[in-house]
């Protein structure tokens, strides 16, 4: 696997060191990233249940008005 080096702030990492009760730097940033990605997994999933539900409403003959 290929693999980035970036330079972050180190209170930043600290930071997520103690929130995340991990103990290297490398495994808070590997978390936090691991986090996001599977957030936007969650939120990508609920989205396309709600949009093919309303797509299943709009697809259905509306009875005439007026």
């Amino acid at each position: 696997m290929a693999k980035v080096s970036i330079s972050l702030d180190a209170e930043l990492v600290v930071e997520v060191m103690v929130l995340a009760g991990v103990g290297s730097p490398q495994d808070a940033v590997e978390a936090v990233v691991r986090d996001y990605i599977a957030r936007g997994h969650r939120t990508e999933s609920r989205t396309e249940l709600r949009d093919q539900n309303l797509r299943e409403v709009q697809a259905e003959p509306q009875d005439p008005q007026g």
